[in-house]
């Protein structure tokens, strides 16, 4: 196997020198360390099974099931919880007080051990096209369960909460990234045992701001609260990605550009997903006849040939209209480890640079965002509107009407902030970038001889990741290009101006060449930044895309 060697060397031909930094291909000892924690909502299920694939370029330290405002488990001894404004509550249900909501009961395994499952009779063929695909077994070995009894209970330590606390002291340089599919309740354990056990020892302002140095949340909104209760007051220096998401939830068709339609159609999906193997037969699509579990009045997506009226008259509490057989769900929660996958856009490296994902911006999602009273750091961390077995649950409201019942019967509606036409287009770019990659590992999965697959690159960088440049200046740029697999290789280098600090118009002479060169506006100020992108597409089946990036800083 040839490795594709991209360089992307900046040849500096004035007077100041030029620092660089040389981009060196990653090793397993510095692969971004992840733990994903997810709640059983189809689209968990749905962004598990791409995760798993990706598992060549992260470390994995765990899959840990936790709870949200719209799955909890209950804690088995008839306890009740309500809290008002909650999707029961609007759907009209648990009046006296739910001792679950949304969770299959009387399992000890559930959709991540099935994902798993799966990837282990995918794993022959896997390791076939990539040796670095961990075994069944130890991604078997990783998963644990969360703080999942209740909607915000932060109350006791898990075996997910103490992992997220383990690797958050070990001596392993950070950053750790944990992902938030579901509420962010295990993760607030992980710390506030932190603080319950450190914080009266001499040695307590280290220890906190290492955490707070290490730890990376990338959440899917503050989906139990907890963020906003308990992790932001006490932990202020805790990094939060809040990414404007490139969109892969259920509500993707209101913004996908009209060339990606394709991505989500019953035929491609049918074609690159449902067609390859035990993780593709897995995938929750339109019409499939599944559900997450039985009796679940907002999990309408198995049945097709229905109107949203006629759900409703089923008994279903629809929020987003049927399509067709086959056609794609949701996988809602997929950006929130998209960013780390090493596809050369350096994503993981700050949130601000941007990649498959989307792009870090403050307040960009407001979703499940929960009004909440934030908690001192000796809080108990029990949550709100529980009431013991027997006993009548003061919060709920008896035979009273449901607080709400309208169309929106879920708290997934946010307001979608207007995307500029070229953060659109990029956006465009990047997911039909991310979808081929995923129908491609896909294949992987189920195709035994590695001559018979696409390949991404192997990629071998040496490219000045940093560059100081001045305004005025010429910048030389050049790249070599080559295949894994003997296929064409096509290369543009556009500029990324939603990662750029510098917000103006960049020329480059000639983007489609493997040599051009670059003009730094004479306007661009000292500080200010150009994030140039290399960007090489194979004309295999399908079109596999990798990138490298050079950050210019005006001196």
């Amino acid at each position: 196997m040839r490795l594709l060697v991209l360089s992307l060397i900046a040849l500096m031909a004035f007077g100041e020198s030029v620092c660089a930094s040389a981009q060196q291909p990653l090793s397993r000892s510095t692969k971004p360390r992840v733990i994903i924690t997810a709640d059983p909502e189809l689209d968990d299920l749905n962004s598990l099974i791409r995760a798993v694939l990706y598992t060549t370029d992260f470390d994995l330290e765990g899959l840990v099931y936790v709870s949200s405002q719209v799955h909890w488990k209950g804690d088995g001894k008839g306890t009740t919880q309500y809290i008002s404004g909650r999707e029961y509550a609007r759907l009209g249900m648990c009046k006296e007080g739910c001792t679950s909501w949304r969770w299959p009961q009387g399992r000890d395994e559930l959709f991540i051990d099935e994902v798993v499952d799966a990837y282990a009779k995918a794993y022959p063929n896997l390791k076939v096209h990539d040796r670095s695909y961990p075994t069944p077994g130890s991604l078997k070995s990783k998963i644990l369960w969360g703080n999942v009894s209740f909607e915000g209970d932060y109350s006791a330590d898990t075996p997910g909460s103490n992992l997220i606390k383990r690797l958050l002291l070990d001596s392993v340089p950070g950053p750790l990234y944990v992902t938030a599919q579901g509420g962010q309740s295990t993760i607030a354990r992980a710390l506030k045992s932190i603080y319950d056990e450190y914080h009266s020892k001499a040695d307590w302002a280290s220890i906190r701001d290492k955490v707070s140095q290490k730890l990376i949340i990338i959440p899917w909104g503050d989906q139990d609260g907890t963020y906003a209760k308990y992790i932001k007051p006490n932990w202020p220096q805790v990094t939060n990605w809040q990414l404007a998401m490139i969109d892969y939830g259920y509500g993707i068709r209101a913004t996908l550009s009209p060339e990606n339609a394709v991505y989500v159609s019953g035929a491609w999906t049918r074609k690159n997903v449902l067609d390859q193997g035990p993780l593709g037969a897995l995938y929750r699509v339109w019409g499939d006849g599944k559900v997450m579990v039985q009796g679940d009045p907002t999990d309408y997506f198995g049945m097709i040939g229905h109107s949203v009226e006629e759900l409703r008259a089923m008994g279903y509490a629809p929020f987003t209209p049927p399509q067709e057989k086959d056609s794609f769900i949701s996988e809602g929660d997929t950006p929130t480890f998209l960013n780390l996958i090493q596809n050369g856009l350096l994503a993981s490296n700050n949130g601000d640079w941007g990649g498959w994902g989307g792009i870090r911006r403050e307040n960009a999602q407001s979703r499940r965002g929960l009004a909440v009273k934030p908690a001192g750091p000796d809080y108990s961390g029990i949550a709100e509107g529980l009431s013991p077995a027997g006993t009548k649950n003061s919060s709920a409201p008896g035979n009273k009407p449901a607080d709400q019942h309208s169309e929106a019967q879920r708290p997934t509606s946010f307001a979608r902030p207007t995307i500029a036409p070229e953060t659109a287009a990029v956006n465009a770019r990047f997911f039909a970038a991310s979808q081929n990659d995923f129908a491609a590992r896909l294949r992987w999965s189920a195709t035994p001889v590695y001559k018979d697959a696409n390949h991404a690159p192997q990629v071998f960088v040496t490219t000045p990741v940093n560059a100081t440049v001045k305004a005025g200046d010429s910048v030389p740029l050049q790249v070599r290009m080559s295949d894994p697999d003997g296929n064409k290789v096509h290369l543009v280098w556009w500029v990324y101006r939603d990662a750029s600090t510098y917000k103006g118009t960049v020329s480059i002479a000639d983007p489609s060449t493997v040599k051009t060169t670059l003009s730094v506006p004479a306007d661009a100020k000292s500080g200010e930044t150009i994030h140039v992108i290399a960007e090489v597409t194979d004309d295999g089946f399908p079109a596999l895309t990798r990138y490298a990036r050079m950050v210019l800083t005006v001196k």
